[in-house]
C-alpha cells in the first residue's frame, strides 16, 4: 500500500493533540496526522479538506461532543475509523453506545502502545478498502457537465442557506445528488474556491454586518450556523484581520465620528 493514511485527532485540549502529535511514530505506520479540530462542529467543517481515514474522537466536547460528531459523521463517510478516547467516569456511557460504528474505546490518559496496537488493527482494515475519498473519478461527461451547471445553483443555495449549522460539502453533495470528492474537484475548478473557504467567506461576510449591530460573538456565530464560538472566533479573526470584539470596537468607534 502506498498511500499514507491519514488521521484526524478532535480533542477540545490543545496539550492532548499535541502529546499525541509528537509521542507516536506515524511514520513507521505509514500514517500522518492530516488534521486537528477543538470541537465536532470545527471538525465537521473542515473533514472534507483534511479527508482523515482515521479519527480520534474525544467524547466529552463543548456544542457537539464525540457521540454526536460520531452519529452524523458515520452516516456520510461510513468507512471512517472512529476511535472514541475518554475518561474513566465516561467509560460506561461510550461503551452503551454500542450501536454506532465505533472501532475502539480507549481510556484517557491513552499508552503510547495500546494507542499503537489499536492503529496497527486499524491499519489492517484500511488495507482492504478502497480510499473512498477518491470515488467518483469515473464519473461520466455528463455528471461533469451537469455539475458545472450546478454550480451556480450551489452557490445560491448556501447563499440562502448559510445560518444552517448542517451545511458542509457532504451535505451539499448528497443534496444535489454528487460524490463530496467529485463535488470538492469541480466546484473548487469552477469558482477557484474549496467548498468550505467558500462556504466561509459567506458566513463572516455576513458575520461582519452582525458585528456592525454589536451582538455578543455567540450570537453572531448562532446566526451564522457556527455554533461554537470559538471555533467562529478563530474563522472571524483570519476573515476580518482582527477579532470580533475588537472589528465591534472598531466600528462603534467609527460611527461616533462626526
Amino acid at each position: 500500500m502506498n498511500r499514507k493514511y491519514r488521521v484526524m485527532i478532535i480533542d477540545d485540549e490543545e496539550s492532548a493533540r499535541k502529546l499525541m502529535r509528537a509521542s507516536i511514530d506515524w511514520d513507521n505506520l505509514n500514517m500522518v496526522v492530516s488534521g486537528e479540530a477543538a470541537s465536532g462542529i470545527e471538525a465537521i467543517n473542515i473533514i472534507d479538506d483534511i479527508r482523515p481515514d482515521i479519527a480520534f474522537v474525544d467524547i466529552s466536547m463543548p456544542f457537539m461532543n464525540g457521540i454526536e460528531f460520531t452519529q452524523t459523521v458515520t452516516e456520510r463517510y461510513p468507512n471512517l475509523i472512529i476511535i472514541i478516547m475518554t475518561a474513566h467516569d465516561e467509560f460506561e456511557y461510550a461503551r452503551k453506545c454500542v450501536s454506532l460504528p465505533v472501532f475502539e474505546y480507549m481510556l484517557k490518559p491513552m499508552v503510547r502502545a495500546e494507542i499503537t496496537e489499536v492503529l496497527e488493527r486499524a491499519k489492517g482494515r484500511l488495507d482492504n478498502l478502497p480510499d473512498y475519498w477518491e470515488d467518483g473519478k469515473n464519473e461520466s461527461e455528463n455528471a461533469s457537465k451537469n455539475i458545472s451547471d450546478s454550480t451556480e445553483l450551489i452557490k445560491r443555495y448556501v447563499e440562502e442557506n448559510y445560518n444552517d449549522s448542517k451545511l458542509n460539502l457532504a451535505f451539499i453533495a448528497q443534496h444535489f445528488g454528487f460524490s463530496s470528492s467529485y463535488l470538492s474537484r469541480k466546484f473548487k475548478a469552477d469558482t477557484g474556491k474549496n467548498f468550505i473557504e467558500y462556504l466561509t467567506g459567506i458566513r463572516m461576510t455576513k458575520a461582519m454586518d452582525i458585528a456592525k449591530n454589536k451582538l455578543k460573538m455567540y450570537q453572531a456565530a448562532a446566526e451564522v450556523g457556527i455554533p461554537d464560538p470559538n471555533y467562529f472566533g478563530r474563522c472571524f479573526k483570519k476573515y476580518a484581520g482582527m477579532s470580533y470584539s475588537d472589528y465591534v470596537n472598531a466600528n462603534d468607534a467609527s460611527s461616533k465620528v462626526v
